[in-house]
Parts: structure tokens; C-alpha cells; sequence
């Protein structure tokens, strides 16, 4: 560890920051495995200071980001990417008309995403590269609507529909004991998704629910569980 980056970690305090870089947050203090990624610009709570560090013999630090509560860890050696926050970050809020005025723009981002080369990346949110609920977040959070992390997450923080309720812009969710998969409807029967290797399409694709089509679009189909409608922008706990 050089000294000066080893004199920015002694004299880091708990506290919120600011993302100069589009970071990478861990499922452990290893930093072995992607829970998610936080775009540049994005705020995110510090949890535990340089003592906490020195207890232990991983190099990172615990985070939580603001915009979403998710939790995860940084690690040390992205500690110049951050910045101290000026001004705290507060979320904003929207009326269902004005939500679904930007709906265009969520389905558009999608649609340029899927136009770029790309693969499926556990943990993605930044692209090029994402998760299905990845993917959905960034598109939500292109037009500055913020939705939970994870499918599952996000299925509960929606309004529940029905299939024959769906318009552009509503999310599908699939799986079995709770949701496991998200796509954002596009109307016509069609969704746009970022599905895996194992059964998917190892990146975005678009994709029908029905059971006429192919494989694929036969599997997710068979998983499919509900669908819910973005009705308000996430709101962050209290810290």
C-alpha cells in the first residue's frame, strides 16, 4: 500500500460521499464477488472507519448507497474515487402522471443499451454490461426515478397488475419462490431484458410472453409470476 494512500485511509471518517468514478460494490469485505455498482455521481453512506479496517485483514470498507439502501463494500484502493458530500443527498418525487410521462425515455434507454455490445454481468448497473434488475434501475434512473435494487425488491415496491393490465413501461417479473427475474414491458406482448448465459441470452434482448415462441422466451414464460407498475421514486431511509 503506498503511503499516500495509506495516509487518505487513516484519516477516512464515516460519512456520506460522492462517487467521481463508476465504482464497483461487493457482496463481502473480500471484494471477490459484484453485488452491485454505483454510477458516477452517485452518493453512497460510509458505514465503518479506518479502526473498523484495521480488526480485520480485508482491504475495504463497509458502504451503503443512499439512493437505493443497498448495502455492500469498497474497496480500499477506490477510496480517491470518493468525495466528501457538499450537500446530502434527498430524494426526489414524482406524481403518476409525470411518471409516466417519462416512461419513453426508460423504454428508449433499454433500447439504445441493447444496440451496444454487451453481456450479461452479475452485479452490472453502469453498463455497458448488466443484471436484468440492473438494468432496469439504470433505465429508471436515466429519467432520475429511483427503484430498488433487486427483482425482488423491486416487485415488492411496485404496484401490483395484472398480465392484461400491462402498458409500456411496466415491469415482469418471473420465478417461482419469489421473483428472481425482471424485464420492462414494451407492449405487444414484448419485453426487454438482460438475461444470463445458463437459459438467457447472455445480454439484453427482447423477448415474448408466450409459449409459441422460442426456448428462451418459452422458459421465462413458464417462470412468469406478475407484474407491477412504477408508481413513486424510491425514498431512502432516514440516517
Amino acid at each position: 500500500m503506498s503511503s499516500n494512500l495509506e495516509f487518505k485511509i487513516q484519516n477516512f471518517k464515516s460519512g456520506e460521499y460522492q462517487c467521481l468514478a463508476d465504482l464497483n460494490i461487493y457482496d463481502s469485505p473480500s471484494c471477490q464477488r459484484l453485488a452491485t455498482q454505483a454510477a458516477t455521481g452517485r452518493h453512497l453512506w460510509v458505514t465503518s472507519n479506518y479502526q473498523d479496517v484495521e480488526t480485520c485483514h480485508d482491504a475495504s470498507l463497509q458502504v451503503c448507497l443512499c439512493e437505493d439502501d443497498y448495502p455492500g463494500w469498497l474497496s480500499l484502493s477506490d477510496l480517491s474515487l470518493l468525495q466528501p458530500c457538499t450537500v446530502p443527498y434527498k430524494a426526489k418525487t414524482f406524481s403518476e402522471s409525470e411518471i409516466k410521462k417519462r416512461l419513453p425515455k426508460v423504454i428508449a434507454f433499454t433500447q439504445k443499451a441493447m444496440q451496444q455490445p454487451n453481456y450479461y454481468l452479475w452485479g452490472g448497473t453502469v453498463g455497458p454490461n448488466y443484471d436484468c434488475s440492473g438494468l432496469m434501475q439504470a433505465a429508471f434512473a436515466s429519467v432520475d426515478l429511483r427503484i430498488p435494487r433487486d427483482a425482488y425488491q423491486q416487485e415488492a415496491f411496485t404496484q401490483p397488475i395484472a398480465i392484461t393490465e400491462l402498458q409500456p413501461g411496466d415491469l415482469v417479473f418471473f420465478g417461482f419462490q419469489k421473483a428472481t427475474h425482471v424485464g420492462l414491458y414494451l407492449g405487444n406482448g414484448c419485453y426487454i431484458h438482460s438475461s444470463g448465459k445458463d437459459k438467457g441470452r447472455n445480454g439484453i434482448a427482447i423477448d415474448s410472453l408466450s409459449e409459441q415462441e422460442d426456448e428462451i422466451s418459452q422458459s421465462y414464460y413458464q417462470q412468469l409470476r406478475g407484474a407491477g407498475r412504477v408508481v413513486k421514486s424510491y425514498e431512502p431511509q432516514q440516517r
